[in-house]
């Protein structure tokens, strides 16, 4: 249980860095995900800029970074200029991921065209991921793929196809409970499929009859039985907290229009209580799973 790390998505918090750093150290945690930094999303800063006006702020704060939050993949299949924007920008983040000693990134795997069939992208979807992958692989870094809704790689048995298709050690699998059970998966079941490629754990939980975000271990997730065999079963690593409980501000950035509603702009939370409130109920279920352990 000592080898597993709490980290999170502190643009949760607030869109300041520094409220950021401030609130996640008062929690006692160590490390977060970065993505979003003073409104700026991470893929639109440089190697000198992440330099000179974030990494001091991390070291003062003492903050080790577990990921990088990147937009990597979030584009549309068929988007060839985008597609190459974003090999230049992975090359940027790899550059940054060395400088904060950090060995994630977060990617996705292609919007596909609303109306038309996911599988009619396969071959592309994997060719584009390999390249990524090749990037990835010359700076000795991993790249995460989510499974997120409305992308190639968005139900269990797509994501299990193109991690064994890309084939590469640095190209792995984020496993995302709320993902999952918003595209009508069963979580469990992926968990089962995927185990054997997850290395990295998004702390996200939601209803199956809406939808909706909710505090992590409420919803049908199955958030404690699926950490307490992962736990079993050897997972070491991170459990990054991603709430997504209230709206914050570069959320319209990050999701399609219509995955907003999933979100309840719950105007009885700040980003900070809301942030605070998911670590707490992760603790309370490490706190069962250990408990257990030690019966």
């Amino acid at each position: 249980m000592n080898e597993l790390l709490i980290s999170g998505f502190s643009d949760e918090i607030s869109a300041d860095f520094d409220t950021q750093l401030e609130a996640v150290k008062k929690l006692g945690m160590q490390y977060i995900s970065l993505r979003g930094i003073d409104g700026r999303n991470i893929g639109d800063f440089s190697v000198e800029e992440i330099k000179e006006a974030v990494l001091p702020r991390l070291q003062k704060a003492g903050i080790g970074v577990s990921s990088i939050g990147s937009p990597i993949g979030k584009i549309l299949i068929d988007d060839e200029s985008g597609f190459e924007e974003q090999k230049q920008m992975l090359h940027t983040i790899c550059k940054i991921c060395s400088l904060l000693e950090c060995n994630y990134i977060r990617i996705f795997s292609f919007y596909i065209p609303k109306g038309e069939e996911a599988d009619f992208y396969r071959d592309t979807v994997i060719s584009k991921l390999k390249e990524f992958a090749e990037i990835a692989n010359q700076y000795e870094v991993i790249l995460l793929h989510e499974n997120e809704k409305d992308i190639y790689g968005d139900i269990g048995i797509r994501c299990k196809e193109i991690l064994h298709e890309v084939g590469s050690p640095s190209f792995k699998a984020i496993f995302d409970f709320a993902n999952f059970i918003q595209c009508g998966e069963e979580p469990k079941e992926c968990y089962d499929l995927l185990q054997d490629e997850i290395i990295y754990i998004h702390i996200k939980d939601a209803v199956s009859a809406t939808g909706q975000n909710v505090v992590c271990g409420t919803g049908q997730g199955r958030i404690p039985e699926i950490l307490a065999l992962a736990i079993d079963n050897g997972y070491k690593g991170f459990l990054t907290l991603e709430p997504h409980l209230v709206l914050f501000e570069s959320l319209k950035d990050l999701e399609l229009e219509e995955s907003l509603h999933f979100i309840e702009n719950n105007k009885a939370l700040t980003g900070a209580d809301a942030y605070k409130l998911q670590y707490e109920a992760l603790l309370e279920i490490l706190k069962k799973i250990t408990s257990r352990e030690e019966v």
